[in-house]
């Protein structure tokens, strides 16, 4: 089957006007940079009260509508809007990263007519704004004309068919970067093999593939320890994370010992493929070489765990040890390493956002005061039984909630 993919050539963007309603000014800010470039007269809200006005006196052509918001939410922003006689025929596209079926329900209910799921994708956006706009001047014509009726209906159908092979599309894309996460992951044998070191890794891709980064080394005496977390998600994050893990290992075996060139020199290659590529990807990153019981830590990511032998579990940040990698061409002046000194029966603890950010029904955050309780009450058994534990205990704090992350933990023992 031929695709024909929706773009910006689709419509004359100059003239439509979108009022986005979203309470997080870092979303607003990237989603009106992007859609402005393409011609969109933008107006902003940043609650539900304020979004109810100027729709009224605006009346936008399209109105993106972000769900969780202070004051009134997004579905009763909505229902709102579609009570009002002079705003009830403007399409409303929810931006959520709520994905239940009842949600969904819910969204269309009050009188949404689609939504996009956060963090937000461009060219999503574009493409579902695109076909709504044009969704909405076909049924302007055909309230003017109903001698254009069966002709406009044949289009919207061809539209929606269109929208219905983005989204398959989009969840190839989705399959293919979590077989790409699981092909590269080492081994039990590998981790095994590794002298001197009790370790034991997990991951578990969410139904949005987040591109997480995990690997654990061996060369010439020494162990690379790698623990990562691409931005946003889809094809092209699996695929940023699998030039991450390439790239170390090539570097590897190129005999950099210094941590800090290496970050550097890593960065630079993830840099120049990410202008190659046009994306707007990058990653938080940290690197740990391990020799005769001290650890060196390089780079930012999330907190290192340590675990000493009465199982007390020391905090370390890695926010002064590096830059995001993917963003600048050269990172030097950022990066810096932490030496952490491991005796027998000690450890650490490596994880990303997608266990402390993971919810519960009521949208409580797992949290990292709870991850450390774990590790303390647990800090005494292997590394194996240690990530079970957390694993289990996460599963248990989710229950039906929907994931929206990747889970990744990495945890290393002294023998």
């Amino acid at each position: 089957m031929n695709e024909t993919k929706i773009t910006s050539k689709s419509l004359d963007f100059k003239g439509y006007t979108i009022l986005i309603i979203d309470d997080n000014p870092t979303n607003l800010g990237v989603i009106v940079d992007y859609l402005e470039e393409y011609g969109f007269d933008i107006i902003m809200a940043r609650n539900g009260e304020i979004g109810l006005k100027r729709a009224k006196i605006i009346l936008p052509n399209m109105i993106l509508l972000d769900v969780m918001m202070p004051g009134i939410d997004g579905f009763e922003t909505c229902r709102r809007l579609k009570a009002d006689e002079s705003t009830k025929d403007i399409p409303v596209i929810f931006m959520t990263a709520l994905e239940s079926t009842e949600d969904k329900v819910k969204g269309f209910e009050v009188g949404g007519v689609d939504y996009v799921t956060k963090p937000i994708q461009h060219e999503e956006v574009l493409a579902r704004l695109t076909t709504h706009l044009h969704i909405r001047n076909l049924t302007l014509k055909l309230q003017k004309s109903n001698e254009a009726l069966s002709d406009a209906n044949q289009q919207i159908t061809t539209l929606n068919e269109r929208l219905k092979a983005e989204n398959m599309r989009m969840q190839a894309e989705l399959d293919v970067a979590r077989r790409l996460q699981q092909m590269v992951l080492p081994t039990k044998k590998e981790l095994e093999r590794i002298d001197g070191l009790d370790i034991a890794g997990f991951m578990e891709p969410a139904d949005e593939v987040g591109g997480d980064y995990y690997d654990v080394l061996e060369h010439n005496g020494r162990v690379k320890i790698g623990i990562g977390d691409v931005t946003g998600h889809g094809l092209e994050s699996g695929v940023l994370m699998l030039m991450v893990q390439t790239a170390v290992r090539s570097l590897l075996i190129s005999e950099i010992t210094d941590s800090e060139v290496f970050l550097n020199r890593l960065n630079r290659i993830i840099y120049d493929n990410v202008q190659r590529m046009n994306s707007d990807k990058n990653l938080t990153l940290s690197l740990l070489d391990y020799q005769n019981g001290i650890l060196q830590v390089t780079g930012q990511h999330e907190y290192v765990l340590r675990i000493d032998k009465e199982s007390s579990v020391e905090v370390i940040d890695t926010f002064d040890l590096g830059f995001s990698v993917g963003i600048e061409d050269d990172i030097a002046d950022f990066v810096s390493h932490k030496e952490i000194s491991l005796q027998p029966g000690e450890g650490i603890v490596l994880y990303t956002d997608g266990i402390t950010e993971a919810q519960n029904p009521d949208k409580k955050m797992y949290e990292l005061e709870r991850l450390c309780e774990v590790i303390r009450r647990h800090g005494h058994l292997s590394a194996k039984e240690i990530q079970e534990a957390v694993i289990a205990d996460v599963r248990q704090y989710i229950d039906t909630q929907k994931v929206y992350d990747d889970i990744t933990l990495l945890v290393l023992k002294r023998k």
